[in-house]
C-alpha cells in the first residue's frame, strides 16, 4: 500500500466516499480504503514510460502509489496509510497520475478495477486469529481491528466476519468482492444470469449476498452504504 506517514492538516484529512466521488475523479474508483485506476498503456515502452513519469512526480509530492506494471497495462493504488483511508493527498496524486496519462494518449479503464477480499465466519475472532495470522504471515490490520493483511500488498486481506457459534459444515468462508459502485448492478445482473441466486439485498448497495448452485456464498460489495 501507498501512503506518507505522519503528515497532519487539511491534506490528512480522511474522505468520505461521497466527497471522493464529489471530486470526479473520472479515473479512478473507490475498493474499501483505496483509491484505484486502470491504464490501458498498449505496449511495454509506454507503460514504462508511463511509471517513470509517474515515479518521478510521486517523489516530489513525497506520496507513493503501489504501481502493477504488466505488458499493455499498469494497475495503480493510493491510500494513505496514517489515516487507513482516501487523503485529499491521494485525491491530488490522483489527479495528477490522470494528468500524465493524458498527455500519453492512455485509454482508462475504471471499469475493470476490483479488489478481492476472504472473509471468515467466526463466533470468537481472539480464538482463531493467531492461527490465520500465523499460517499466512499476514500481520494485524493498523486501519481495521477485525483483519489481518499481507504485509507485502500482494494477497487477499482475511475478514472475521462475527456470527453466531453453529456446527460444521455450515460455510465459513466465503468472498467478497469489491468493485467499483457503478458496476455493481451490471455484475450483480451477470452473475444471476450464470445460475447464481440473490440471497439478500438487504444491505444494498453497501452489498448483496448471492449463491452458487450448491448454496456457497458471496458478495458483490462497493464503498456505498446501506440504502435507507
Amino acid at each position: 500500500m501507498s501512503g506518507v506517514r505522519g503528515k497532519v492538516g487539511p491534506m490528512s484529512e480522511k474522505l468520505t466516499g461521497q466527497a471522493i466521488l464529489d471530486a470526479g475523479l473520472d479515473d479512478w474508483r473507490l475498493l474499501m480504503r483505496e483509491l484505484r485506476a486502470h491504464f490501458v498503456t498498449g505496449d511495454f515502452a509506454t507503460g514504462l514510460a508511463f511509471v517513470n513519469l509517474v515515479g518521478a512526480a510521486a517523489e516530489s509530492a513525497n506520496h507513493h502509489p503501489d504501481l502493477d506494471f504488466r505488458y499493455g497495462a499498469v494497475r495503480i493504488s493510493l491510500t494513505s496509510h496514517d489515516t487507513g483511508g482516501v487523503t485529499r493527498r491521494d485525491v491530488a496524486m490522483a489527479r495528477e497520475i490522470s494528468a500524465i496519462a493524458a498527455e500519453l494518449g492512455l485509454v482508462t479503464r475504471p471499469d475493470t478495477v476490483e479488489l478481492l477480499e476472504l472473509a471468515l465466519d467466526t463466533a470468537d475472532q481472539a480464538a482463531i486469529t493467531p492461527f490465520w495470522r500465523a499460517i499466512l504471515g499476514y500481520q494485524d490490520s493498523a486501519a481495521v481491528p477485525d483483519e489481518v493483511s499481507d504485509p507485502a500488498g500482494l494477497l487477499p486481506t482475511l475478514w472475521f466476519q462475527g456470527t453466531d457459534p453453529h456446527e460444521t459444515p455450515r460455510q465459513r468462508f466465503h468472498l467478497d468482492i469489491h468493485v467499483p459502485h457503478d458496476v455493481a448492478l451490471v455484475r450483480l445482473e451477470a452473475t444471476l444470469a450464470a445460475g447464481g441466486t440473490l440471497v439478500s439485498d438487504a444491505d444494498a448497495p453497501s452489498f448483496w449476498v448471492l449463491a452458487d448452485a450448491e448454496g456457497n456464498k458471496a458478495c458483490i460489495c462497493t464503498w456505498q452504504s446501506k440504502a435507507g
